[in-house]
C-alpha cells in the first residue's frame, strides 16, 4: 500500500510539472510567434505604404483662398468602429478604393450605422462648444459633411482610411469644380479631386453623408 501511494504520488506530481512545462513553452512560443507577426505585418504595411488599420479624421477648410487640411484625430480602426461587422466593411470597401474613385460607398443599409460610429467619435472633440451654448454663451455653429475615403495620396500612394470633415454648404455648391484654390502642398490637389467626387455624390447619394454640428 505505501509503495502504490508513493508511486501515484510520483506520477501526479510527474503530470503537474509536464503540465506546467507545456504551459510555459507554448506562452513563450505565443508569445514570440505574436511579436514575429505583428513586425512582418507592420513591414508589409510600411513597404506597400498601406495603413487601413488607422483611420485619420480631417477637417479641410478653405480660407483666405487656400485649402487647409487639418487633422482633428487618428485612431486605430477599432477604436473607432466599436463592431468587427462594420470594421470589415470599412477595410473591404477602402481596399475596393482608387485613384479616380477614393470615395467609400458602402453597402445601402449599413450607411448610416458604420458613419454613425465615427461621427460619435469626431463630436466628442466639440462637446466644450455644445456645453457653453447650452448655458447660453456665445458660440459659433458650422455644420459639416462627414464621409469615408481611402486617397491614394502623392507620389508614394499611402492607402490609408480618411473621414472627411467639409462644411456642408460647400460641398453643396463645391466652388472649385474647375479651378484649383491655393494649396499648402502640392499633394492637396488629389484632396480637391476627392472634394469634387463627394460634392457629385452628395447630390445624387446623400446618405453616404452624415451632418454633424460643431459649436466652437
Amino acid at each position: 500500500m505505501t509503495v502504490f501511494a508513493e508511486d501515484a504520488s510520483t506520477e501526479f506530481t510527474r503530470r503537474i510539472l509536464v503540465t506546467v512545462l507545456v504551459a510555459a513553452v507554448t506562452s513563450t512560443a505565443t508569445f514570440f510567434a505574436g511579436r514575429w507577426w505583428g513586425r512582418y505585418k507592420a513591414n508589409r504595411q510600411w513597404a506597400a505604404k498601406e495603413f487601413l488599420d488607422r483611420v485619420t479624421v480631417s477637417l479641410n477648410v478653405f480660407a483666405d483662398g487656400f485649402l487647409k487640411i487639418r487633422t482633428v484625430l487618428e485612431r486605430s480602426v477599432d477604436e473607432v468602429f466599436l463592431n468587427r461587422v462594420a470594421a470589415d466593411l470599412v477595410s473591404s470597401a477602402a481596399r475596393a478604393a482608387t485613384v479616380d474613385a477614393p470615395v467609400l460607398v458602402l453597402p445601402k443599409d449599413d450607411r448610416w450605422y458604420v458613419l454613425n460610429f465615427v461621427l460619435n467619435a469626431v463630436a466628442e472633440q466639440f462637446v466644450a462648444g455644445h456645453i457653453r451654448r447650452d448655458a447660453g454663451q456665445p458660440v459659433t455653429a458650422v455644420r459639416y459633411a462627414l464621409f469615408l475615403t481611402c486617397e491614394l495620396v502623392g507620389d508614394e500612394r499611402i492607402r490609408k482610411v480618411r473621414a472627411m470633415l467639409v462644411r456642408a454648404d460647400l460641398l453643396a455648391d463645391f466652388p472649385y469644380r474647375d479651378a484649383l484654390p491655393r494649396l499648402e502642398s502640392p499633394w492637396h490637389e488629389d484632396r480637391v479631386k476627392t472634394l469634387r467626387q463627394a460634392a457629385d455624390l452628395y447630390r445624387t447619394e446623400p446618405d453616404n453623408f452624415l451632418l454633424l454640428e460643431a459649436c466652437v
